[in-house]
This record gives structure tokens, sequence and C-alpha cells, in this order.
């Protein structure tokens, strides 16, 4: 007896252990289903855009951009805005309201759009010489700087692989925040019943032809693996695009003073010219904005004398 309980004993153990290993091998042939990343804190108001070349065409899949956007809007890490069809149809309705098309009370017109802090490019991975199968780079080339190096990928139909970027920049100062790589094989997109879910998330967004051929799944789950490296870098040095960039340009709309102090008794800097462009340091006291012009003078300007630099 005692033998047939080391024996059951033993058999648990390796039973144990086989499914440890198979479930691990699961894993590492992708039968987990993906995961979009979730942020409890929004990052800024994110823009997503065509890259330039429209290499997705010859895939018959559609633009990454419908892609990058059902990850954006599930991960909510950003508020989206919508610069592509959502803005040309903002665009005929305020043409509409502008005409007196639109019925009172209909509210709708200029300054209502909220800004995008940071637009959010999805390309390919650089051109690369064909070492086998049908190659496709992308419109990124060089180096592309986080300690990628000189990225050889694109899309490979014969090995069923994709390497793709994602380019993060600021609106405001045109910086590049943050350029990211994603990959994905053949065997990542093995999830089983769990990915039938993932992909079907598509749809509504019009990114259906990625659920629909095995390239088209890689292509996104590149896509995915980049976004998750993007989040990841953001979250540990989360920017702020509206405190990190200086304050937007004024122009003097007719002649002025700049004052010492905030009070038109103080002593006179210099005299201001209409069209003089000057730049807001932030402080502000009433109407009175502290400012410095071109030569790096510093002083005050009532605020009714000038406006926005256009």
């Amino acid at each position: 007896m005692a033998a047939l309980r080391s024996t059951a004993r033993c058999s648990a153990h390796l039973f144990l252990i086989a499914g440890m290993v198979v479930g691990g091998a699961a894993r590492l042939m992708g039968q987990a289903p993906p995961e979009i990343p979730v942020c409890t804190k929004k990052i800024g108001v994110l823009a997503v855009d065509e890259p330039e070349q429209h290499w997705w065409l010859q895939y018959n899949l559609e633009s990454p951009e419908a892609l990058l956007k059902v990850y954006v809007a599930q991960s909510k890490c950003f508020t989206l805005v919508d610069r592509g069809k959502g803005l040309a149809a903002a665009q005929k309705e305020r043409n509409l309201a502008g005409n007196g098309e639109m019925r009172v009370g209909s509210n709708i017109g200029k300054g209502q759009m909220k800004a995008a802090d940071y637009t959010l490019v999805p390309d390919l991975a650089s051109k690369n010489n064909n070492s086998g199968g049908k190659r496709i780079g992308g419109a990124v080339g060089g180096l592309l700087g986080h300690g990628f190096g000189a990225i050889a990928g694109g899309v490979n139909m014969k090995s069923k692989t994709a390497d793709v970027v994602l380019t993060l920049t600021d609106i405001r100062s045109t910086e590049q925040v943050a350029v990211v790589q994603g990959h994905a094989k053949k065997t990542n997109i093995g999830f089983g019943a769990g990915g039938g879910g993932f992909f079907g998330a598509f749809a509504a967004a019009g990114a259906s032809s990625y659920s629909n051929t095995e390239i088209g799944q890689v292509i996104a789950m590149a896509y995915l693996d980049a976004y998750v490296k993007l989040v990841q870098e953001l979250q540990q040095n989360t920017p702020d695009a509206k405190t990190d960039n200086v304050q937007q340009s004024v122009t003097m709309a007719k002649p002025g003073k700049l004052y010492k102090e905030p009070n038109n008794k103080s002593e006179v800097v210099r005299d201001l010219d209409a069209g003089t462009t000057l730049y807001p340091t932030g402080d502000k006291q009433g109407i009175w904005w502290k400012v410095s012009d071109e030569l790096g003078n510093e002083g005050w300007v009532p605020s009714p004398l000038f406006g926005l630099a256009k």
C-alpha cells in the first residue's frame, strides 16, 4: 500500500509538472489572449495620424490609424480626438451653422474643439535588403534612438513577421517624445478562443481586416507590442505637454509700453510698437502680464493691448 501511495504521489507531481510545462509552453507560443494596457490616469490628449506611405493597401488592410484607435480607446491612457473622418464631419456641421442653416440653440461654432497634446504615427520599421521572402519597408529610416540603432524590419510575408514603429510627437514643440518598436510573428497569434474576442473588437472601429488574415493579425500584434512599450515608457516618465512648453507668444495690437512693474506709474523699460512679438512668462496680476521681448527685456504689459500670435 505504501508503494502504491508513493507511486500515486509521484504521478500527481509529474502531472502537475507536465501541466506547468504545457501551460508555460502555451504562453511562450502565444496561446494567452493579448492584453491592452489600462491606465488609471490620462497622459494627455492624443490624435492618431496615418504615415505618409500607404503600405497597408497592398495587404488589403485598413489604415493602422483605425487599429491604434482601438488600443488607445480601450487603454484609457489618452483622451482621443479625431482628426480624420470625424473632423471632416464636424467641419460640414460648422459650415452649415456658419451659413445659418442650423436651428437656434444648436450650439455649434468656433472655440469648441479640444486641442491635441500629442500625435501618434504608426508605421513600419525601416527598409532592409530583402534576404528572403517578400519584405516591405516603411517610411522610417536611419537611427531611431532609444537604443534601437538601425532597425531592419517591415513585413515579411514568407516568415509571417512584422516590425513596426510608433512615434509620439509633442504637437506644440514638434519634439519626438518617444519612438518605440514592436515585433510579432505568426506564433504570437495562436490565442485559441481568447483571440476571437480580441480581434472582434476591431470591426466596430473600421479595422476588421486585421482579423481576417494571418499577416493582418501579426501586424496587429506588432502594434500592440509597440503600444504596450510606449505606455510603459510614458508611465515611467510622464510628460506634460501644456507645462513642458512655453506660453504661446502674443502680438501688440496697438502701441504701448513695457513697464518694470505691473502698473503704469512704474519705470518704462521700452516703448512697444504695434506688431511687436512678446513672450508671456506665465506671471499675471489682474490685467497685467509679465512678458519678455525678442531682445530678452522683461516687464509688464496690460493684456488688453495684445492678442495671441497666429
